[in-house]
């Protein structure tokens, strides 16, 4: 590997990649991985790590296995090989982990990154379930492999039952247990022979087979089962041959698919590495930065991804927009080196097209080159002190340098002379850029600090420290010059007081004053970010109460709609209700007519009719009144004793018996009772006025209220008593048309129930009407079954 990367721990990263992959090819892709210079590349490689991590997140990981080379095993059997059972059991193995994953895909709906070597993927369920019923281990076939096999098998099996029984019977005789060692059957040579005594060698009739070890036994085959071994022998040599049939070809069905099965070995395995790099991205918390090749670089909140996740401290980082050169300064293990780290290894994360542990809006740029100098380098061997092997690596990068490179370097200039140290370090960077390189590096010369504040494109950021704890922070704060802090630091850890008086006293009045600007630096940098924190926190703050009182007007506004809508309907249910029981009344007035022949009392009831509408009328105004605003309603004028007046609550009638006190409240008889009611829960009833013998309407009422009133009440109520069934369907029909046009979703059938024909007719029609999603009879105080509820869709 690039002996740069290796400075910046890249080996670790893929160390860690490897570790998340389930093969050995997978395995081998990701530790050989290398920083990818093209942007394209970079961006098409990221987009797959970012789908497989997002799919994960949505489906679940596809599962992998730890599959062996495919490839390589097929390209053994179209060579004309036969492969092993081990090796027919990997082929399915192979095949298994290509069905997983094609089932894995097709519960992922749309375009997919990966999808190019998905296609790769060839599913061959029929070897694959050959293989798998044919082998059962790598020694052993199943009976399944063929019927011939299961055949002559059961037919060694069968002899072989003959023969235990044969020898069963010998070693039951009464003699038996004189001249046999043990009473159990063995096997020598693959023949059935029984366990005999030296001495009693001659007591079976039959051939000797082996010895044991002491000479005291020998293992004899009776004559009685000599032919039924031979059989036995014969079925297996069968029997081999058989399966060297089937193994023979099995390897020749995996020749014959050799290309689909190489071609499925390496999708697989990189489809592992790329789920790997995603399952590794989450572990790290990891998110996907912006690509580009501007050169700029931005990270937020990003972490060092081999240090504790739970003790690092993250750093915000910007380089290569308003300055192409960064100069880090502070104390030293203030975390100097970690950031020069983090930055140029989650830059080749990135160009490996890995995730970064970093928060969103980050940003990397593809170089072509990173250069490090980082850590000491000296050798005893080479004889080079701590400048010279600083110096050498510092030259090899001045040599490769150009504009498409990031340059870290750590001390630069350190390791011999401050003063000349200093002066080379301003003159190799204004080289770098002079050549176009972005350019980190940290130091503890002033006058770097002092070269970044007076030179464009140079910016300085130094790692804050406590003085108080003598212990750093790790935050980056860019913009702000650090401070070594050496005489603070010294004089916490004891050294006298009088020392460190003649050390400052050395000092310069230029560094004298250099420090001073140092110090009120940042204390105004860090009134500034208490500043600014107390700002952001009102501004969370005042967001907050506006959401809230947002939420609060929302839930008002909802509230007040519902309770207007309630009183709506109550009061609509009200009316309806009085409507069917007045409805009913003036149809018993209308029999009684009928029965009269006297011209004045059908003018009387006809009158008392032309009552009773304009007073369902007027209740429907009423009720219209509750769909407005009534919080904006106002008396036309104060009330008085005698006045009629509506109260809100309960919608119910009343006379003024009292005008309305000091404290707003009016005494209102309702019925029989007397309340006191606040005046705003009061609406006055304006009176008719008659003008030549003609009533007009109240002040304010509009004619356009007479049709919806009739209208409304067409679309509530259907009353077809006396019709004949034709004409009452006729209406039914017309009248449901209607009430769906107005909205209305329950409605009411008054039929009647006379002899019921009319009535069946209307359930019968009601039950098939499109329109209808329920029907019902009326209960006590509807109507019961003269009348029938009905719920429209």
């Amino acid at each position: 590997m690039n002996e740069h990367y290796s400075t910046l721990e890249l080996h670790k990263i893929l160390e860690m990649l490897v570790g998340e992959c389930s093969n050995d090819a997978s395995r081998s892709i990701a530790s050989q991985i290398e920083p990818c210079r093209d942007i394209d590349t970079v961006r098409a490689e990221i987009k797959k790590t970012a789908d497989a991590f997002d799919a994960s997140a949505k489906i679940g990981s596809p599962s992998f296995f730890a599959f062996s080379d495919a490839a390589a095993i097929a390209n053994r059997a179209q060579s004309g090989s036969q492969l092993s059972l081990r090796e027919l059991l990997d082929v399915s193995k192979m095949l298994t982990q290509t069905e997983a994953l094609l089932s894995w895909r097709r519960q992922l709906d749309g375009e997919f990154s990966l999808d190019g070597l998905f296609e790769c993927l060839f599913d061959n369920k029929h070897l694959n379930d050959r293989i798998t019923n044919a082998v059962l281990s790598e020694e052993e076939l199943s009976d399944n492999a063929s019927p011939e096999l299961a055949s002559i098998r059961k037919k060694i099996a069968n002899a072989g039952a003959k023969i235990r029984d044969s020898l069963d019977k010998i070693i039951k005789s009464a003699d038996a247990k004189d001249y046999l060692q043990d009473s159990f059957i063995s096997m020598r040579d693959g023949r059935y022979v029984l366990p005999v005594k030296s001495e009693h060698k001659n007591a079976v009739a039959g051939l000797v087979h082996d010895t044991s070890a002491s000479g005291q036994t020998y293992f004899i085959e009776p004559l009685a089962v000599v032919e039924a071994n031979n059989e036995i022998t014969i079925l297996k040599g069968k029997e081999q041959e058989e399966i060297e049939r089937i193994i023979r070809d099995l390897t020749a069905e995996c020749a014959g698919f050799s290309e689909q099965l190489s071609s499925d070995f390496t999708a697989c395995a990189q489809l592992n590495v790329y789920f790997a790099k995603a399952e590794l991205g989450a572990k790290m918390a990891a998110t996907v930065p912006e690509i580009s090749d501007d050169g700029e670089i931005i990270l937020n909140r990003a972490r060092h991804p081999l240090i504790d996740k739970n003790k690092v401290v993250p750093v915000d980082f910007r380089l290569g927009k308003d300055y192409d050169s960064l100069i880090i300064t502070g104390p030293n293990t203030g975390g100097k080196t970690v950031i020069l780290k983090t930055v140029g290894l989650l830059t080749l994360m990135t160009m490996c097209g890995l995730m970064i542990p970093a928060s969103d809006g980050s940003k990397i740029t593809v170089f072509d080159k990173i250069l490090v100098d980082i850590g000491d380098q000296q050798s005893i061997e080479q004889s080079l002190s701590t400048f010279s092997s600083h110096m050498n690596k510092v030259v090899e990068i001045l040599n490769t340098v150009d504009h498409r490179s990031l340059v870290l370097i750590d001390e630069l200039g350190s390791g011999t002379d401050p003063v000349e140290g200093a002066a080379l370090a301003v003159a190799i960077i204004e080289r770098i850029k002079a050549l176009g390189a972005k350019l980190v590096t940290t130091t503890h010369y002033q006058e770097l600090k002092m070269y970044a504040l007076e030179t464009d494109g140079v910016e300085n950021a130094s790692c804050e420290f406590d003085v108080k704890t003598l212990m750093p922070t790790y935050r980056l704060i860019i913009g702000s010059p650090g401070k070594s802090n050496a005489f603070a630091i010294s004089a916490r850890l004891g050294l006298d007081k009088d020392i460190i008086k003649a050390a400052e006293d050395m000092l310069t009045g230029e560094s004298r004053r250099f420090e001073k600007i140092l110090d009120n630096l940042e204390a105004t940098r860090k009134q500034l970010e208490i500043n600014s924190n107390l700002a952001e926190q009102y501004r969370r703050e005042t967001e907050q109460l506006r959401n809230e009182i947002s939420e609060e007007r929302r839930k008002l506004i909802e509230t007040k709609d519902k309770e207007v809508e309630q009183a709506k309907r109550e009061a609509r249910s009200i009316i309806e209700r009085v409507s069917r029981q007045s409805a009913q009344l003036m149809d018993e007035l209308e029999d009684i007519r009928k029965a009269k022949d006297k011209e004045e009392f059908s003018k009387r009831v006809s009158d008392e009719k032309m009552q009773y509408k304009r007073r369902i009328n007027d209740l429907y105004d009423e009720a219209a009144k509750l769909s407005s605003n009534d919080s904006t309603y106002v008396l036309p004028r104060p009330l008085k004793k005698g006045d009629d007046v509506t109260v809100v609550d309960g919608n119910k009638r009343g006379i003024v018996i009292s005008p309305p006190d000091q404290s707003g409240y009016a005494m209102v008889q309702v019925g029989i009772m007397k309340t006191k009611v606040h005046v705003s829960k009061l609406r006055l009833i304006e009176k008719e006025v008659t003008f030549n013998n003609k009533k007009l309407p109240p002040k304010g009422s509009v004619s356009k209220n007479v049709e919806s009133r009739a209208t409304r009440k067409a679309e509530l109520e259907l009353d077809i008593r006396g019709y004949t069934v034709d004409e009452g369907l006729y209406e039914l029909d017309s009248f449901i048309d209607r009430a769906l046009m107005s909205g209305n979703k329950i409605v009411m059938i008054i039929h009647g129930k006379g002899t019921g024909a009319l009535k069946e007719a209307v359930r019968n029609r009601l039950r098939k009407h499109p329109a209808v999603a329920s029907q019902r009879k009326g209960v006590y105080g509807e109507g019961e079954d003269g009348v029938t509820v009905v719920e429209l869709k």
